[in-house]
């Protein structure tokens, strides 16, 4: 198993890719907002398609939330206006009561106490090899992963919401400018 850091250029996505290919797991992180997007910012970095297609199995993109504390959160039915802020719409929380923060002493009048992660996964199949050969964009390869079961961070947030483990106000903020 190998472990690069961060990829931040052609050099070193190039030993990344060397040590893939000669059997070795690699681990690495790569600054991009979404999972699709990583494959795109490895082609704008001009590592060859071919490479890219021998070499990766899957990219996780993954944001944090802070947690509701379970103490004092409390349930509510957002408003449209609340929905809007944050890029949300009715179909995206239903009817259903969802939870806020309020603030206690056990989470010294925050809200929030702890953070969780919300995953992206997108699994690079014979399919989106073919995509990433033809340079496919982040936009097109987005919706063949969907179309194959990924889901993104909004929607994982989403779940997160409707659990009361955190709000529509991290998800929106920590999703929105990663969102079609």
């Amino acid at each position: 198993m190998v472990m690069v850091g961060e990829i931040r250029d052609l050099e070193t996505a190039e030993i990344a890719v060397e040590a893939s290919l000669t059997g070795h797991l690699v681990l690495s992180t790569l600054h991009t907002n979404d999972a699709p997007e990583s494959i795109t910012r490895l082609l704008d970095m001009e590592v060859e398609p071919f490479l890219i297609t021998s070499s990766l199995e899957a990219v996780v993109a993954q944001r944090l939330v802070r947690v509701l504390c379970r103490f004092c959160k409390e349930e509510y039915v957002p408003d449209d206006e609340e929905l809007e802020r944050f890029k949300f719409d009715r179909s995206d929380i239903g009817d259903e009561p969802i939870f806020r923060k309020k603030g206690c002493p056990a989470c010294e009048y925050r809200g929030y106490s702890g953070r969780t992660g919300i995953f992206e996964m997108l699994v690079v199949d014979d399919e989106i090899r073919e995509m990433i050969l033809r340079y496919a964009t982040a936009i097109e390869l987005r919706k063949r992963a969907r179309t194959k079961g990924m889901r993104t961070l909004r929607e994982i947030g989403l779940v997160k919401v409707r659990q009361g483990l955190t709000t529509i106000e991290e998800v929106g903020y920590c999703t929105e400018k990663y969102e079609e």
